[in-house]
């Protein structure tokens, strides 16, 4: 396929291409993939999540801009919403990091989350892996923000920040009961507002209590930093970038990065199995009988479970 070597060489308009591929799930993006992972596992994947509002997509800018003046070449994976019209990706966030543009060294692109939870697209991983088999040192994934609902990003990537900003309301708690679990650094942005010292004590206080009581009290453990930024005017993401090369370096010397990489592999297998098994059981089943069982379902004659149970039963005795 002549679309592998030119991604492989950088070519700009092969990425665009096969990430468009990817997303539409067809066998040429899969057979492309399948030649590129041998190329994989050498980018450090980055994942920026957090609630609306908080700046990540300003932050991610300025996180870029940051690496490409330390040498690194860098991916974006921007997850958007969906459109309710085209069901597209709206682009805000590569309208926002327009000042990207024409960098050689940054490719960005912007992908739908098409119904998907956890704030990531279905494509989202494999775009991923794209980037790493092109040669990009790092690769920032930018979760859609809907709250803490957003643990997906954490299976994606290798370190993920998570972006708080003052006065927003009770988010702190919201970071306790799921955001918080995941995070590997911790960001305060738009650090000039009022409250943004209160912030940064409570989400201190919480992660405190957090590992206490999961344990977490040896003296090689990872501690999440909690920092300060102002992303428009570029205050406070050197310390940003300094955290992630840190926790970089933690997970090569624990051993850590292995162990991400390998839960990375299970989790893609599982999902592929996942998708490959439903579209079996279509395959198999037919869109007549499951509307047949989605009558009997409205009309209270069987139940859900009942009827997945003679789905498969019916799906698997067939093969």
């Amino acid at each position: 396929m002549d679309l592998v070597p030119n991604v492989l060489n950088g070519d700009r308009r092969a990425l665009a291409r096969l990430i468009s591929l990817i997303e539409d799930d067809g066998p040429p993006a899969r057979a492309a993939l399948a030649v590129l992972y041998s190329y994989t596992g050498r980018a450090h994947v980055v994942g920026v999540t957090g609630a609306p509002g908080t700046g990540k997509s300003t932050l991610v800018n300025e996180l870029a801009k940051g690496l490409r003046a330390r040498g690194a070449t860098v991916g974006i994976v921007a997850v958007d919403p969906t459109s309710p019209f085209t069901g597209g990706a709206l682009l805000g966030d590569r309208v926002r990091m327009r000042d990207l543009a024409g960098d050689p060294g940054i490719f960005i692109r912007s992908m739908a989350t098409r119904g998907s939870l956890g704030g990531l697209a279905r494509a989202t991983g494999d775009a991923v892996k794209v980037l790493d088999a092109a040669g990009f040192s790092v690769v920032l994934v930018e979760t859609v923000g809907v709250g803490q609902a957003e643990v997906d990003i954490a299976r994606t990537a290798h370190t993920t920040i998570v972006v708080e900003a003052p006065g927003l309301g009770d988010d702190v708690q919201a970071l306790k009961a799921g955001l918080m679990e995941i995070a590997d650094v911790l960001v305060v942005n738009k650090a000039d507002r009022p409250g943004a010292a209160q912030t940064v004590r409570a989400l201190e206080v919480a992660l405190d209590l957090g590992r206490n009581s999961a344990g977490h009290t040896g003296a090689t453990a990872w501690r999440p930093p909690v920092l300060k930024t102002v992303a428009l005017d570029g205050s406070g993401v050197g310390e940003v970038l300094e955290a992630i090369a840190a926790h970089r370096a933690y997970l090569q010397a624990s051993g850590l990065w292995d162990r991400r990489e390998r839960e990375r592999a299970r989790e893609d297998l599982l999902r592929a199995l996942e998708g490959e098994l439903f579209s079996h059981l279509l395959c198999e089943v037919g869109e007549k009988e499951l509307e047949d069982w989605v009558d009997r379902l409205v009309r209270r004659e069987t139940d859900v479970y009942t009827a997945v149970q003679a789905l498969m039963g019916r799906c698997f005795v067939s093969t």
